[in-house]
């Protein structure tokens, strides 16, 4: 784990694979009350493949280190944090990968500024007026204020109300328990990670990302829809209707998996996205 101080504050993000790599760096985006880690196994493949990429923890409820006040945490502002990090680090021709929240991000990103995204790849994520899904909208609701949330993550703390469908049982086939606590404790024990979490949540509007979806195929680089067939909420209809949005894309069904295909498949994420900067 290393960090970078940008105009928002501190990034911590995992980084790995060989730094010399000639294949175009991979940057992942994670879902809203997640952070980088939910990469982890799919990053250790690409590096395996030769293949560096990025796992940051966006401030998106599960991030240690709080922005600074003042900072836009509008989905379009997050977007900008994104792009600001890219130029930090001065990454080019990036496959820019997102999941779930994260997915509707990355479609943030190819609207506000795509000059150094060379390809997509989106798995299972919000998209048009599907921001977010049920049961989802009904979980943002309660969290949508510093006091709703700590009181409405406590029974998170345990495993079992975790890992059920009232949780995030419906994201995973399987999920790892100190992965998943590691995740809401920063939203329990932090009063300025809940004030940067609560105002995304704020500022998440349908209307916006319905709005992005009428220009997603201005995008001119390729698109890659990793989408698992078993997902209740962000159903395969919905990833067939975000593929047409694009200009150019390809679409791969991973029978079994839900939306946490990072979880569930990562071989085959790995694959789809080491195929998606294949000449």
């Amino acid at each position: 784990m290393t960090s970078i101080e940008l105009p928002q504050g501190v990034v911590r993000f995992r980084v790995v694979g060989p730094a010399d790599s000639a294949a175009p760096p991979v940057l992942f985006v994670h879902p809203f009350l997640m952070d980088g880690s939910l990469w982890s196994g799919v990053a250790d493949l690409l590096a395996q493949k030769g293949i560096r990429s990025y796992a940051p923890d966006w401030p998106l409820g599960a991030h240690r280190d709080p922005v600074t006040p003042g900072t836009d945490q509008s989905p379009r502002g997050v977007a900008r944090q994104i792009l600001q990090f890219i130029e930090a680090l001065d990454l080019r021709d990036i496959t820019l990968v997102g999941g779930d929240t994260g997915g509707a991000l990355c479609q943030f990103v190819l609207d506000t500024d795509a000059s150094r995204i060379g390809r997509v790849v989106l798995t299972n994520c919000d998209a048009f007026d599907t921001f977010p899904p049920f049961p989802f909208s009904v979980v943002f609701f309660l969290l949508r204020g510093r006091t709703r949330m700590k009181l409405n993550l406590q029974p998170m703390r345990w495993r079992a109300f975790r890992h059920s469908p009232l949780g995030l049982g419906l994201l995973a086939n399987k999920l790892n328990p100190e992965q998943t606590r590691a995740w809401i404790e920063p939203g329990l024990t932090n009063e300025a990670i809940r004030r940067d979490a609560v105002a995304f949540l704020k500022a998440a509007k349908r209307k916006d990302l319905l709005d992005v979806s009428t220009r997603l195929d201005q995008f001119g680089g390729p698109a890659t829809l990793v989408w698992g067939t078993a997902d209740r909420a962000f159903k395969t209809s919905l990833g067939r209707r975000l593929q047409r949005a694009f200009g150019d894309a390809r679409f791969v069904e991973v029978p079994g998996a839900r939306t946490l295909i990072s979880l569930d498949a990562p071989g085959q994420l790995a694959d789809a996205i080491a195929a998606s900067t294949a000449p």
